[in-house]
């Protein structure tokens, strides 16, 4: 059962250097995240590590992670940084979307 963009709100908050994107549920009380970490390459690009993408077992098979996954490359769209996507789930879904491809750094 996936979820419907309107049913989860996810906001970024941030965390020392880096950040991490929350998702959250109507009518639920746990949340999901993607944390990152910043990087600069030597070009000078800011760059965001994909650490982490977490969803408790209570709102696991719903599509959180993907929402998640997509309000940071609709953030790397619109403030034009790349992403490493070191978490095993985010580079699956880069791999997933090869439009992607100009946001992997």
């Amino acid at each position: 059962m996936s979820i419907d963009q309107a049913d989860v709100t996810i906001t970024h908050h941030g965390q020392g250097q880096g950040g991490k994107y929350v998702a959250e549920l109507a009518g639920e009380t746990t949340n999901g995240y993607l944390e990152w970490e910043p990087r600069q390459n030597s070009s000078g690009e800011d760059i965001r590590v994909a650490t982490h993408t977490i969803v408790p077992r209570e709102i696991g098979g719903r599509g959180v992670a993907g929402h998640l996954v997509k309000r940071l490359v609709a953030d790397a769209r619109e403030h034009g940084f790349k992403i490493v996507p070191q978490c095993s789930y985010v580079a699956k879904k880069f791999d997933e979307n090869p439009d992607w491809a100009d946001l992997r750094a």
